[in-house]
């Protein structure tokens, strides 16, 4: 299970952050069922093995933050036992898990207010926490136009707008990520995901930037939605992903190179505010 989440990891066929994390914190379980003689035998390959998924995506805040927390919480308890190891690492790993879904939740239902009835919004890339956000508040009885890039190379856009074609209420329109500028004139708001906020940074999917400097030219509020772990102050330096050429072009690319990187980095002043569990700010 280890080995296999953190090939998905690195293939990216799990793409919201939050989702990414449980996912490798719930791997942990798979040491559960192995046998160990000594605690200390326990302990370095839950250690060991904390390493192994965070190194899969060094990017992912949440990923790094919830491995983070398992794994720390059992070496420092001390356990007299490797079954009392063992039962600390599940209520660990539960606990985790719950925190980054409420937070999700939260962080969404935070976000409801200022999503207008009846808005035309633009968003990029697959936030699990913009898809919840706007499950509420067509529940609430709001109904909005959404313009959704595609994301390339992977096309990630595409997984939004099928998941919105399914919500009563919801229009979206897939649009190429260049065309975003033709269409922001057209929109109340922008509002998208965020892998971190690192040192007044917003890091996201590549894409991300050039949205938010275009809608700050024609005065389109910008809404970073997301839980709030995913805000670091200090402990964790972002490493930017560089996926393989491939993926932008399958063909040998000859006598050129291909760039193809992950995230973006987008100054926190062209945002107008940032929606987490634990409420809403505004710069």
């Amino acid at each position: 299970m280890i080995d296999e989440t953190v090939e998905e990891i690195q293939e990216m066929q799990t793409h919201s952050s939050s989702v990414v994390a449980v996912r490798a914190t719930r791997a942990l379980e798979e040491l559960l069922e192995r046998e160990f003689a000594t605690v200390e035998e326990y302990v370095r390959d839950l250690e060991r093995n904390g390493s192994v998924l965070r190194r899969a995506n060094p990017s992912h805040a949440s990923l790094q933050n919830a491995v983070r927390a398992v794994v720390e919480a059992v070496a420092d308890a001390d356990p007299d036992s490797v079954a009392e190891a063992k039962k600390l690492t599940q209520e660990r790993i539960d606990a985790v898990i719950s925190r980054v879904e409420s937070a999700k939740q939260r962080a969404a239902e935070n976000a409801v207010d200022s999503l207008e009835d009846s808005a035309t919004l633009l968003t990029h890339d697959y936030s699990s926490t913009i898809i919840e956000a706007l499950e509420q508040a067509v529940e609430a009885g709001k109904t909005f136009d959404v313009y959704v890039t595609e994301a390339r190379p992977r096309y990630i856009g595409r997984k939004t707008a099928r998941t919105l074609a399914d919500l009563e209420g919801v229009e979206p329109t897939l649009i190429t990520d260049s065309a975003h500028g033709h269409y922001l004139p057209e929109c109340d708001r922008v509002i998208v995901g965020m892998d971190c906020i690192v040192d007044d940074t917003l890091y996201n999917r590549v894409g991300t930037f050039p949205i938010a400097a275009t809608a700050a030219q024609l005065e389109v509020p910008v809404t970073v939605l997301g839980a709030a772990s995913k805000i670091v102050t200090e402990g964790f330096v972002f490493e930017n992903e560089h996926r393989p050429g491939s993926e932008v072009m399958p063909e040998p690319a000859e006598g050129f190179g291909v760039a193809n990187p992950n995230y973006d980095a987008t100054p926190v002043e062209l945002l107008e505010s940032v929606i987490t569990d634990d409420g809403r700010e505004t710069f």
